[in-house]
């Protein structure tokens, strides 16, 4: 037995402080001697279980009911407590920084050793791609010494917290930004909903096309479409062309064109195709591992293209579990994913048949599971009328929003230009008189709630014109 593994086994019988720091995070797979392995498996039975610090004795009495032990191997037990017992009491803010360095070191250690058996085969559990996320398990060890906030004692950090500016990614369009408050947090969950064809994937087209344009990392992983057609319909939008005139464009004429609208750009947009219904979480974990490893890439944003279309890392469909159950489970693992690598996640989801051809989408209409509104922090709804689609627009309804109150600016319009895949500002004027002639008369929940057109137009300014064109860079 080394030197350290001595000190901390003498420091878990010794020291009840460091006991109890450091027992949560030492595993028994960290002890390479049989007689270590037991004596610390003794030690952490008798905390899990008493909620204390064993003695010598009560760890002889363990010891002595262990029967996988034979009588040497006891003997050996016995001595080593004998030898814990004598040794000195070290500095406690010492051996827990060295017990962190040690746990840091095995980890690793035992993570290549797995790795190792990965490669040769022998581990019939893993496969090669399991490599990045043991790797990088080993590298994030280490000791979570935060217990929680104490209300009375901290309310210096939380005046700091409250005045802090929050890290957020901003649309570029106006009135998303007001009811976000500055546009979405990272450790969020952000739903877009509609029927099939009103502009989900658009939607998230045209704002990966805007984070990029931000210099932001963008990943868009669609179950949806192809690699290459998100990648087209984020040309258009990004060189402010229709789709036609992009099939249309030569080599040349693309290339200049593509160079002159990215120009100046440091951000990167990586397109990830997954087969419909097959990849989950866990997929998404390795996806951004070996972005990371590969090709230094770790994203500000991620689009999900779409959540319905996601399969669950723990549950298999159809196995006694209900589509609401299903669907929850699914937004719950994508929001721990958001939470685990601190970034905003955008997604989207159908509406179920009223929803389809309803006017004034409620979150009643959530396609599937009414589970996933109680998950997401943004749920937005696009709305599109006959009227709204002759004038190249569509409206916006706040379904459930954490940034900000949804009852002010519950409804709001924006420009679609469905052919360039873009969503645009809209003049206030275009907007007062398209909800004078699209709202009827005595609704209490219309877009006269929160702020008009015309207050709109005073506090924000004049919005950009329909056409965009500077979005050529």
């Amino acid at each position: 037995m080394s030197q350290i593994e001595n000190s901390i086994l003498a420091g878990l019988l010794n020291d009840p402080n460091f006991c109890k720091k450091t027992i949560p995070f030492l595993q028994e797979e960290y002890f390479l001697d049989r007689v270590d392995k037991e004596v610390f498996r003794a030690v952490k039975e008798f905390v899990n279980k008493y909620k204390g610090v064993p003695t010598k004795e009560a760890l002889l009495i363990f010891l002595q009911n262990n029967k996988g032990l034979t009588e040497d191997e006891f003997s050996k037990c016995k001595a080593l407590l004998g030898e814990m017992a004598k040794t000195p009491k070290q500095d406690t803010e010492w051996l827990c920084d060295t017990t962190e360095k040690f746990c840091k070191d095995k980890a690793i250690y035992n993570a290549i050793l797995q790795s190792i058996q990965i490669i040769d085969g022998k581990d019939k559990v893993h496969t090669p791609h399991a490599l990045p996320e043991i790797l990088s398990k080993a590298l994030a060890v280490s000791f979570d010494t935060n217990v929680g906030h104490d209300f009375l004692e901290d309310y210096e950090e939380r005046y700091e917290f409250y005045h802090r500016t929050e890290k957020k990614i901003p649309f570029d369009l106006e009135m998303f930004n007001v009811i976000t408050k500055g546009g979405i947090s990272p450790k969020t969950l952000n739903i877009i909903m509609a029927g099939t064809g009103v502009g989900k994937s658009l939607f998230m087209c045209h704002h990966a096309a805007a984070c990029l344009m931000q210099n932001k990392n963008v990943l868009y992983i669609t179950l949806e479409m192809a690699e290459e057609r998100i990648a087209e319909r984020v040309d258009a939008n990004i060189m402010d062309i229709t789709m036609d005139e992009l099939q249309d464009l030569s080599i040349d004429l693309y290339e200049k064109r593509f160079q002159s609208s990215t120009r100046g750009v440091s951000g990167k947009l990586i397109v990830k195709e997954y087969p419909t219904s097959y990849a989950n979480v866990n997929h998404f974990r390795i996806l951004l591992d070996e972005l990371r490893l590969k090709k230094q890439f770790i994203p500000d944003i991620i689009f999900v293209d779409y959540i319905n279309i996601c399969s669950s890392a723990r549950f298999k469909h159809g196995n006694n579990i209900s589509s609401y159950g299903y669907i929850k489970a699914i937004a719950e693992e994508l929001r721990g994913l958001a939470m685990e690598r601190d970034v905003p996640i955008v997604s989207a989801t159908q509406v179920n048949r009223s929803g389809f051809s309803s006017t004034d989408v409620d979150l009643t209409d959530t396609s599937e599971s009414f589970g996933l509104p109680h998950t997401a922090d943004l749920m937005l709804a696009l709305i599109t009328t006959d009227e709204l689609e002759k004038a190249g627009q569509i409206m916006v309804k706040q379904l459930k929003n954490r940034y900000n109150d949804k009852t002010a600016n519950k409804k709001f319009i924006v420009g679609l230009n469905h052919s360039k895949m873009k969503f645009y500002d809209i003049d206030s004027e275009l907007s007062e008189d398209l909800m004078d002639s699209n709202i009827q008369k005595g609704e209490s929940d219309g877009f006269g709630s929160g702020y008009g057109a015309k207050d709109f137009k005073s506090k924000f300014g004049s919005s950009r014109d329909k056409d965009t064109s500077n979005w050529n860079m």
